[in-house]
């Protein structure tokens, strides 16, 4: 069958989904160099959103439900990349992309669920290699900006320095905006088969989860408010580390670790120096730990899923999206103790405003400007698929600055 698409958005008619339309609407057009589709279950649906949106009603609208195989393989054949939003995918996302690395169809997700992921990789990686699919996975705010933002790092210092990076901080300074329904979901999904698998945890804390056949060094704990001697901050936990960090070892992994088998990152909030910074860590320490504990119980979860989630179709307002922004720092040395700190930003909310641009794009990337010479069929990170050229396209069109503030 001839591939008709450059990108599906499968899940058009959740809210990502539906930013993820519009954001290719606005800047790309029904006929214009981009040739894409939304696709969901229920054509009713996907016309309203299409209508809503003010899309030309000549957009095809493809219909196919999360678990018929057969539908998927049908959809999957007719485009180059499937863009999909629908999660949690430890819990509707199989089927899908087991047809797209059987087709040879790349694929790009929003996937912060790493005991997935680590399933995954050893299932699809030899059938994807075989078939040519390039699987991507964590194309949002986890983990672009993180794993990107390494890559950066490091690219930074061989061009002053000749010399890689042994370790890494990456530190969030300013995060101001909403996690996506999305993320909550796939934390809550994650607990309740943890609670069906407690073997699961294992890879929950192995920040070499994903790096099939490596262990790397110690790495460091990132559980506990503490000290920055790199940032000369104060710090306290990052609750999307866990997610993170395993895309970030994985993607040194995929690139035949350039950066020295003892590569050492550690991700972490910034809390500020002084009194008022360990004040301020300490109590988001505190906090996180709270957190856990809750969602180890049954009843809360139920809490959350009935009244904290937001229903489909439901998220923050443009005005929110548009107001919300992310700032990240790395921190970094040498192994001779040579520093640099690196930049980046994003202008709109990282759950939903930044994230939809960000996916959109890497999917265009991944079908426009990285052939399979260069990156061929495989499990992949952002990182390690699409590197440099994406985070130019990043910077073109998506709003996301990569800078440095220190050459050290």
């Amino acid at each position: 069958m001839d591939k008709s698409f450059d990108i599906i958005v499968f899940g058009a008619t959740g809210f990502t989904g539906r930013l993820v339309a519009e954001y290719l609407h606005q800047t790309y057009g029904v006929n214009g160099p981009v040739r894409w589709a939304m696709a969901g279950r229920s054509a009713s649906k996907l016309a309203e959103v299409r209508d809503a949106l003010g899309i030309d009603p000549t957009l095809p609208l493809l219909v196919a439900d999360a678990n018929d195989a057969g539908a998927l393989a049908e959809l999957v054949a007719r485009t180059h990349v499937v863009l999909t939003t629908v999660g949690p995918y430890q819990t509707y996302g199989e089927p899908l992309i087991r047809a797209c690395a059987a087709a040879g169809t790349d694929y790009v997700d929003l996937c912060g669920e790493p005991g997935w992921m680590a399933k995954m990789i050893p299932l699809l990686q030899d059938t994807a290699r075989a078939s040519g699919a390039r699987i991507v996975f964590s194309c949002g705010f986890d983990s672009i900006p993180f794993d990107l933002g390494v890559l950066h790092a490091q690219h930074e210092a061989q061009a002053r320095f000749g010399a890689p990076l042994s370790r890494v901080h990456g530190r969030v300074k300013v995060m101001k905006g909403t996690f996506s329904g999305g993320t909550v979901a796939s934390m809550l999904a994650t607990v309740e088969a943890m609670k069906a698998d407690p073997s699961l945890r294992r890879t929950l804390i192995d920040p070499f989860a994903l790096t099939p056949g490596f262990k790397g060094p110690r790495q460091p704990s990132d559980h506990l408010a503490a000290f920055d001697e790199l940032a000369q901050s104060w710090t306290a936990p990052f609750v999307m580390a866990t997610i993170n960090t395993k895309n970030v070892h994985r993607s040194h992994f995929l690139l035949g670790h350039p950066w020295g088998a003892d590569f050492v990152y550690s991700e972490r909030m910034l809390t500020g120096d002084g009194a008022k910074g360990e004040k301020r860590a300490k109590k988001m320490q505190r906090q996180t730990n709270l957190q856990n504990l809750l969602l180890a119980f049954a009843p809360t979860r139920a809490l959350l899923k009935r009244f904290a989630l937001p229903k489909p179709g439901e998220g923050p307002n443009r005005e929110q999206r548009e107001k919300g922004r992310y700032e990240l720092l790395f921190f970094g040395e040498t192994a001779d103790g040579r520093r640099i700190t690196t930049r980046v930003t994003g202008d709109r909310d990282p759950g939903y405003g930044s994230t939809s641009k960000m996916i959109a794009e890497a999917a265009i990337c991944l079908a426009r400007d990285v052939d399979r010479t260069r990156t061929p069929g495989g499990v992949w990170t952002p990182a390690a698929s699409m590197g440099n050229t994406l985070i130019e396209r990043l910077q073109e069109r998506a709003g996301l600055r990569f800078d440095t503030v220190d050459g050290g």
